[in-house]
């Protein structure tokens, strides 16, 4: 078992599209279109008034040099998000910002999806309906100059989405520990380069930050054809990928400022959604079990309790995956040493897993802002 733990490592060094290096980068300056297309944020917004000024200061003192706006549609806030938001937008342009009010909540439609379907729906009312649309969660700051560099990468590579793995906040004790990890296995699972090659079927986005061309979501079935998935990203990118090439990148520009203060709360927002990764198959639920116990959790076993021979190979194992975690944990200023506690943190995120299957069994899952917004399964 430890040989076959250390030889699962070898192939994700080498073998994964070497998306541990964290090389798929928000770097250089693409070529800037001769003409900047029309754009339109749309920003879908659930009792977010203690972020969107925040969002908001970032996105309005922008300079992108097209027509734009932002599209801000309030999903039936209780605690004041609109009215922070135009606080806000008076600053700046307040024509620059146009608050839609969101309509109850049709069955088989997931909030979220929802609320960006009225944002776009009344992006396209306008006289001249944008050419992109920047898909952005309510929780994302914004550096200067980011709104030219999306359009700019998207144009000059003909992309037909663009999406920016935007820096998670990792300040609390939790997110010190657990954050590093789940940008790390988001890579493992989705390679960023394998993302961006158009010859691979491997298809992806990072939903706080996605720009995507209107006609070709359009010609995609809209946002409509995704009503009900929870990794909507994942999903809006496989169907865009059949429409062109897409792009996917880190970022240290764009940064999201939701907090998950304790270990529950980074519980909650894996196990929102962990199920549904997995199709909500009790079959791959139980090879992932097996998979992840296999390559994380037989190293350490090795050591502590292995033969001589045995022991060598769990070491061997477990310093290739505390090497290959080393880039993710120099992006959020971690120590290397933290790498060696990735055995833990994985039966953690396992854990996180169950306690999905287990809760969408129960029909709780997929619960955020009040909802439970996936299907029970069995």
């Amino acid at each position: 078992m430890a040989f076959l733990a250390l030889a699962v490592w070898s192939y994700v060094a080498v073998g994964r599209g070497f998306f541990w290096r964290c090389a798929e980068r928000d770097d250089g300056d693409p070529r800037p279109p001769a003409a900047w297309p029309r754009l339109a944020v749309v920003i879908p917004a659930r009792d977010e008034a203690e972020g969107i000024g925040r969002c908001l200061n970032s996105l309005l003192g922008q300079d992108y040099r097209g027509a734009w706006l932002v599209i801000l549609v309030d999903d039936n806030s209780s605690d004041g998000t609109a009215e922070v938001a135009r606080r806000t937008a008076a600053n700046y342009a307040p024509e620059r910002l146009a608050i839609v009010p969101g309509a109850p909540l049709p069955r088989g439609w997931t909030g979220k999806l929802w609320a960006v379907h009225q944002g776009i729906a009344a992006a396209q009312t306008l006289d001249h309906p944008p050419e992109y649309l920047l898909l952005s969660d309510a929780d994302i700051v914004y550096a200067p100059g980011m709104l030219s560099w999306l359009v700019a990468r998207a144009t000059s590579r003909s992309a037909v989405l663009a999406s920016l793995m935007v820096k998670l906040r990792c300040e609390s004790v939790a997110e010190r520990w657990l954050i590093p990890a789940f940008i790390f296995f988001f890579q493992m699972l989705y390679p960023f380069s394998w993302v961006n090659r158009p010859g691979r079927a491997t298809a992806a986005a990072a939903g706080g930050c996605t720009l995507v061309r209107a006609d070709k979501l359009a010609e995609a079935g809209g946002i409509d054809a995704i009503r009900d998935a929870l990794i909507d990203d994942c999903a809006l990118a496989r169907r865009l990928k059949a429409k062109g090439p897409i792009w996917l990148g880190l970022t240290e520009r764009v940064i999201s400022i939701r907090s998950y203060p304790g270990f529950a709360d980074v519980a909650q927002m894996v196990s929102r959604s962990a199920y549904a990764q997995l199709g909500y198959s009790p079959l791959y639920l139980a090879g992932t079990v097996l998979a992840m116990a296999l390559a994380f959790l037989v190293p350490p076993l090795a050591v502590i309790a292995g033969s001589d021979e045995t022991r060598l190979l769990g070491i061997g194992a477990w310093a290739v995956m505390a090497l290959l975690f080393w880039p993710t944990l120099r992006l959020y200023k971690i120590s290397p040493l933290a790498g060696l506690a990735l055995p833990a943190i994985a039966f953690a995120y396992l854990m996180f897993t169950i306690d999905s299957a287990v809760k969408s069994m129960r029909g709780q899952g997929g619960f955020w802002k009040g909802r439970f917004q996936a299907a029970r399964v069995k």
